[in-house]
């Protein structure tokens, strides 16, 4: 076992969906064996305009040939580990490569660089989730007040790096992925409410919007970005009790036990439809929101 980079772009020609399966051709078959049974992280290319980064962390379950397609193999992610970065992390952050393993006796970016799948030291491995997945600033404690004030002191500890194993215990933290997945839902849709197209910002400068989940995770929805959507409170409120939900095509739709149905249709935007990201991956999938329509919504 081993951590791993997966490269990874939207556009692939491979058959790739990022939070269930990996496709590879047989060449890079050592190396990802190399990471069954251990975590992941996903890249996308440099050369993708408005590139992501390491985007995602997920762990592989197991490596099968692909039953679809000869001399292709598939590694097939952990349900339910699969992890968007709320922050992700460019390639260069601060002007060094993030992933140090990369370099070559004179500091240079060496060919490992253009695998599409390589290993993983877990130095880079703690390095990267670190960065990906942000800080706890409102859980920080304020600093400089007691000692202005002749309160108590206590000389500083040197800062220690998580370990790359300490990472993967937050990686299955609901806490850390409710985080995650909020700053994920919350940036695809501009911090607006895909239903009425509001975006209201509190004087505190955060957005008074929420990320639902389509299908909700005790349900076995997973936490991605295309299986979430943003809103407003109301608006939430009713979409998880089903008074609203979405046909096909994204239309929202406004269910006949609604005490008061014009109110409810009034504050959809004009469109009718839910304002969605503009890139396609971050949309939200069919099957999610038919899963939602035939079981939550109150028809």
């Amino acid at each position: 076992m081993g951590f791993g980079v997966f490269i990874h772009r939207t556009d692939s020609i491979y058959d790739d969906v990022p939070s269930e399966r990996y496709q590879f051709p047989k060449q890079y078959l050592t190396r990802v064996q190399q990471c069954e049974g251990d975590w992941i992280v996903y890249l996308e290319p440099s050369k993708v305009r408005n590139t992501k980064g390491y985007f995602a962390v997920a762990k592989v379950q197991e490596v099968i040939p692909d039953p679809r397609q000869a001399d292709m193999h598939l590694a097939v992610i952990e349900p339910g580990t699969y992890l968007d970065f709320g922050d992700p992390v460019p390639f260069r952050y601060e002007q060094q490569i993030v992933e140090q393993g990369l370099l070559n006796d004179l500091g240079r970016i060496s060919g490992r660089a253009q695998a599409a799948v390589r290993p993983l030291s877990p130095t880079d491995f703690a390095r990267i989730v670190e960065l990906g997945l942000g800080k706890d600033h409102d859980i920080l404690p304020r600093v400089g007040q007691l000692s202005e004030t002749g309160g108590f002191k206590e000389d500083q500890l040197p800062f220690e790096f998580p370990t790359a194993r300490e990472r993967i215990n937050q990686l299955t933290n609901r806490a850390v992925r409710d985080r995650n997945f909020r700053k994920t839902v919350l940036r695809a849709y501009c911090e607006r409410c895909a239903i009425t197209g509001l975006r209201l910002i509190n004087g505190g400068g955060r957005a008074e919007v929420e990320a639902a989940h389509i299908r909700p995770v005790e349900h076995d929805g997973p936490d991605i970005i295309s299986n979430g959507i943003a809103l407003s409170g109301t608006a939430h409120w009713m979409f998880d009790r089903g008074l609203v939900g979405l046909s096909d095509d994204l239309s929202v739709l406004v269910s006949r036990q609604t005490n008061d149905p014009d109110a409810v249709k009034s504050m959809i935007n004009a469109s009718g439809k839910l304002l969605v990201p503009e890139r396609a991956a971050e949309q939200p999938r069919a099957e999610f929101v038919s899963w939602h329509r035939e079981n939550c919504f109150k028809h």
